[in-house]
């Protein structure tokens, strides 16, 4: 199966790579919007706001809680709800211990809470001295300091490594160096190369083509700019060229992509030891709307010669990110065109991905020949909505491992993220969001497990 993990467990597997033990207990941390640190500093395309995750992002802090077993630790914005969590260990894993920041406030990342909490960083600091390592979504400078401040050692290379090795500048020049099939395009580090580069992406565009322009540190959708005129990108470089006149800095870091026909997005995933192996995990379909990241379809639906490709692939990157001394979790997007043909790289995210916290409940839940899609739900909420009441709503629907199929949660922290904290709720309706692996013994039953999950949700709010 193709968006299976291998034979073994999968995170003895990321504990090898990234500590040479595959027993090291770790203390996960799921700093989901760590680009946001790589970028910061970086000018991209200025049309982006540089606004605040929300509220719901966040949240999303609680899916590292899926990566531990009973000798790890997690730091969380706040404790799981119980039943959520009693639900969990009826699945038969076995839980990381909860380390709760000292304070929750809405679209504060759960780093900046985390060294803005004494009490926390007491509690951390005799872990670090047993050798319990830090395992962040992705490191950076700030996740650096937690690590100096709670006297943990990372288990993740230096942050100026992995923000190089994750700008999609970076995935370009390795992708056509390493020969492999790339999305026609350029790379621009200033906006001398950006004047020059918007012209042959005009050309382009006048031939009937769709340009997108990418921010080097953009994720899941932000920092995207998609000209379907030339004019877009005329103003684009106007914009640009005003803001290095204001400034006195000419530097940018993009990308400008030629879009393809696609039949298919792919995510891909792999892990690299600190010794320079590589182990292709799986390969899933990503599910995209806009851009912007919407959940996962596995297996995916690959011809051998195509999932061949794709494993070739990711050997090779593994190999050079190994080579520039990178080590740790990677996931790659890439797309299968119209004609079947594949582009095996889009861009390459060494960190955690949105897969990468499915593999416990894969490993564990998920019987042989199933299909998984991770869905996503996004609804608002007049007030918070406890876990029990989200099974008793979802009741037959809900995953039941001896059965086989059902929805599995996979989060409920993001339902609540607007009515957790200090502050007083929200006058007015508030968005949450569900997550769920909907498992089903094939496609059109999981399409009826979706529709049915959507109509149950409307018991709690507007779904959208």
């Amino acid at each position: 199966m193709t968006g299976s993990p291998p034979a073994g467990d999968f995170m003895s597997g990321v504990r090898r790579a990234c500590t040479g033990d595959p027993g090291t207990p770790l203390v996960l941390l799921g700093n989901i919007e760590v680009e946001r640190d790589w970028a910061r500093g970086e000018p991209g395309v200025p049309a982006v706001g540089d606004d605040a995750p929300s509220a719901v992002v966040a949240r999303m802090d609680e899916f590292a809680l899926l990566l531990g077993g009973a000798d790890d630790h997690v730091v969380l914005k706040s404790a799981p709800d119980p039943g959520y969590l009693d639900y969990l260990r009826g699945l038969g894993l076995d839980l990381p211990h909860v380390q709760v920041t000292d304070r929750c406030r809405p679209a504060v990342p759960v780093t900046a809470e985390a060294l803005d909490s004494p009490a926390l960083l007491a509690r951390l600091r005799p872990l670090g001295a047993a050798g319990v390592r830090l395992l962040p979504h992705g490191i950076s400078a700030a996740e650096e300091e937690l690590c100096r401040r709670a006297g943990l050692a990372p288990a993740l290379p230096p942050a100026a490594l992995a923000k190089r090795v994750n700008s999609k500048v970076y995935s370009r020049r390795v992708t056509a160096e390493l020969g492999v099939p790339l999305a026609e395009g350029w790379e621009c580090e200033s906006v001398a190369e950006f004047e020059a580069v918007v012209e042959k992406a005009a050309a382009r565009i006048a031939d009937g083509a769709v340009v997108g322009v990418k921010d080097a540190y953009g994720v899941s959708g932000k920092g995207i700019v998609v000209a379907d005129r030339a004019r877009r990108l005329e103003q684009l470089v106007r914009m640009v060229r005003r803001r290095a006149e204001r400034t006195g800095d000419d530097r940018l870091a993009v990308v400008v992509e030629v879009w393809a026909d696609k039949s298919a997005d792919l995510n891909y995933h792999l892990t690299v030891g600190r010794d320079g192996s590589v182990r292709f995990d799986f390969v899933k379909e990503a599910l995209t709307a806009g851009g912007v990241h919407k959940g996962h379809r596995f297996p995916a639906r690959l011809t051998p010669g195509q999932l061949a490709a794709v494993e070739d692939t990711a050997r090779l990157l593994g190999r050079r990110l190994a080579a520039d001394g990178y080590h740790g979790p990677v996931g790659v997007d890439a797309l299968v065109r119209a004609d079947g043909s594949l582009l095996p790289v889009l861009e390459i995210n060494a960190r955690n991905n949105m897969s990468t916290y499915q593999t416990r409940l894969q490993e564990r839940c998920v019987p042989a020949g199933a299909v998984v899609v991770a869905r996503q739900y996004d609804v608002r909420l007049p007030a918070p909505v406890p876990f029990g009441r989200l099974a008793a709503a979802l009741g037959p629907l809900l995953f039941d491992r001896a059965a086989g199929r059902g929805a599995l949660p996979d989060s409920h922290a993001t339902v609540n993220a607007a009515f957790t904290g200090p502050a007083a709720p929200p006058a007015a309706p508030a968005d949450g969001r569900f997550h769920f692996l909907l498992v089903a013994p094939g496609q059109a039953a999981a399409d009826a497990l979706d529709a049915e999950v959507a109509a149950r949700l409307t018991e709690f709010g507007d779904v959208r």
